[in-house]
């Protein structure tokens, strides 16, 4: 099982707040790291933007990106919102031990959102 950092962006703390909650919730993440007032530069229909936004530091398992992805797809409010996977490649045991648990599939499919 590996540990994955997914970085998404979301256009407020607001929004940013409600999808960190509801990850949590669902126990498609362990924790969400919301890092206020950042500016992305991007392309979208052939227009440059320029948009103030906030990062979500998503913490899961490679397990849980596919039920996460649809997840976040289902309650962002972009078309398409950023999902990047980034390996863990090294980590305290213990917090990884904990990130495990926290979004381990439980019987039944409780905490499945």
């Amino acid at each position: 099982m590996t540990a994955l950092l997914v970085l998404c962006t979301a256009p407020s703390e607001e929004v940013g707040a409600s999808l960190a909650r509801g990850l949590v919730d669902a126990r498609l993440a362990a924790c969400v790291s919301l890092i206020p007032s950042i500016r992305s530069f991007y392309r979208w229909k052939g227009r440059v933007e320029d948009e103030g936004e906030v990062q979500l530091l998503i913490k899961t398992t490679s397990e849980r990106f596919a039920a996460l992805s649809e997840w976040v797809a289902a309650a962002h409010p972009y078309e398409v919102p950023e999902l990047i996977g980034v390996p863990i490649e090294a980590g305290s045991s213990s917090y990884l031990g904990w990130l495990r648990e926290q979004v381990a599939d439980l019987e039944g499919g409780e905490g499945i959102g």
